[in-house]
């Protein structure tokens, strides 16, 4: 096995991780391990934009009460304060890094996405937001001599010594490879890639949640999936986002009747929080035995469209979809999970040497169900502060490593994810119950044998973190007997009698793995 040291490990590179880097750089020497090139990632594909405080007409406290409202009574309050008060900083600081987002005028140019009280979202090129973010903090990176690019390298597993986390073992061109460091930081983004439908990027396989779990960190919320509720509908096209912004901007959701929907569900209608419109279609497709709704922008300027949806409208048109003429058919998707590797307020886990920030994470500023554009903020917030955190860590890496099983390999690991993407859909999806939860468990468990074993190829080890989240994610939502925020079942509704209690699992508690 090679070895190799460093003085900070950051494992992801997308706007947490990044941002991280970009905190250490004057602490010693950073190194950015990504499975893929560095831009491939969720937050490149991020559209709507970066919710924060700019406007005269907007506060902290009515941000905080947003996030709260849509948290639906489970976020912890301290973490978003943090997350609100911080936020304008960071996008003033990335301004002056030179990111380049849409203006009216000599004005930044704010918009409206559901179950923001005021129009605080920033936006960039019209729809390419997370593009912008990514671009320009890769070129600060750039600038920075102490922070070094490692692509292409999948981690397989965290280096635990002692109860400290010393670092990763990094796979890249078939050689493991033992990476010491005296802090490392996750921030390797979601895992959309459980569902058969889901917006994410295909590296979104949740790799940074199943390494901690193994490691014996704390995993928190994982039972709160967000669907976003507008994807593109296509047997020919990819699951396409269209971004929330678009309903904030006037589009209005028609069933295939070509009737609105939305007033009989929500009086904020198409604005309602993204849990209730998601719930909203699904009932809308069973009841017109369809598989899709329409999203409609008709009624729209076109010359606005185009300009403020320049991304969406030259994808969808490659499929014969014109969003300024025609009607759009859409269905839910899994975007992004709330919960994750339980962190303070500075990215700390309960290893230590090991943090965690951005979507991989569980501060608790989601609760139960993320405000819309509040995710690409928590990566610059959390993952500042998680660069500050690991920068004053006394952690002292071992250089010793334990690792000795040989790898094995899964013949049939297409079929197994096929099924479990399938299963996760249809039984841990937007609506769950008891016996759904029962049989995707009784699938999952089939596949315990897969798990405990060693892999050296990058699909078998992704497949194999995408089997741990998905069996701690559908624990998670078996124990979780009511309906909150995300998590919605059908048999408990209600919010049960312990609601407000965080459903938290690791590998001791969970007896599986």
């Amino acid at each position: 096995m090679n070895t190799e040291s460093t003085d900070f490990l950051i494992i992801g590179s997308g706007v947490a991780g990044l941002r991280a880097a970009i905190e250490l750089a004057p602490f010693g020497k950073v190194l950015v391990v990504t499975k893929d090139r560095p831009s491939e990632c969720s937050t490149e594909y991020a559209q709507g934009g970066i919710a924060a405080v700019i406007s005269d007409e907007d506060t902290v406290g009515i941000h905080l009460e947003d996030t709260l409202k849509a948290g639906d009574g489970l976020c912890r309050e301290e973490a978003v304060r943090t997350l609100v008060e911080e936020g304008t900083d960071r996008i003033m600081e990335l301004i002056e890094w030179g990111a380049e987002f849409d203006r009216e005028g000599m004005k930044l140019a704010l918009t409206l996405e559901a179950a923001h009280s005021r129009r605080r979202i920033l936006h960039a090129h019209g729809d390419s937001t997370g593009k912008e973010l990514e671009r320009a903090l890769l070129q600060k990176v750039l600038t920075l001599k102490s922070v070094r690019k490692y692509p292409f390298a999948i981690t397989v597993d965290l280096i635990v010594n002692n109860g400290e986390c010393h670092g990763a073992y990094v796979l890249k061109d078939s050689e493991l490879t033992a990476l010491f460091a005296k802090a490392t930081i996750l921030a390797t983004g979601g895992a959309g890639q459980l569902y058969s439908r889901t917006t994410n990027p295909l590296v979104a396989t949740g790799d940074g949640m199943a390494i901690a779990f193994r490691a014996g960190a704390q995993l928190e919320d994982m039972e709160f999936i967000q669907f976003h509720p507008t994807s593109l509908y296509s047997p020919t096209a990819p699951q396409f986002l269209l971004s929330e912004s678009m309903r904030g901007e006037g589009a209005v959701l028609l069933n295939t009747s070509k009737q609105r929907f939305m007033a009989g569900y929500h009086p904020k209608e198409e604005l309602a929080p993204r849990d209730v419109v998601s719930r909203a279609i699904i009932s809308e497709m069973v009841k017109t035995n369809s598989r899709h709704v329409y999203l409609d922008l008709r009624h729209l300027e076109k010359d606005f469209l185009k300009q403020r949806f320049p991304q969406i409208y030259a994808t969808c048109l490659r499929y014969d979809v014109d969003i300024t003429e025609d009607l759009i058919p859409v269905s839910p998707a899994a975007h992004y999970i709330m919960g994750g590797v339980r962190t303070n307020l500075d990215g700390e886990t309960n290893i230590p040497g090991l943090y965690a920030a951005g979507e991989v994470a569980c501060t608790g500023v989601h609760g139960a169900n993320r405000l819309a554009s509040n995710s690409l903020l928590e990566g610059l917030v959390y993952g500042a502060r998680a660069g500050s955190a690991a920068g004053r860590t006394s952690v002292v890496p071992s250089g010793k490593t334990e690792r000795k099983a040989a790898p094995s390999s899964i013949p049939n690991s297409d079929e197994i994810k096929k099924n479990l993407r399938r299963v996760m859909w249809e039984k841990v999806g937007i609506i769950r119950c008891a016996e759904s939860l029962g049989k995707a468990r009784s699938v999952l468990s089939g596949y315990d044998a897969v798990v405990r074993k060693e892999y050296a190829l990058r699909h078998e080890l992704e497949l194999k973190n995408m089997l741990t989240v998905a069996r701690i994610i559908t624990e998670a939502a078996d124990r979780r007997r009511g309906s909150v925020g995300a998590h919605y079942r059908s048999d408990c509704k209600e919010r049960g009698a312990q609601w407000q209690e965080h459903i938290s699992l690791d590998r001791e508690s969970f007896y599986p793995y």
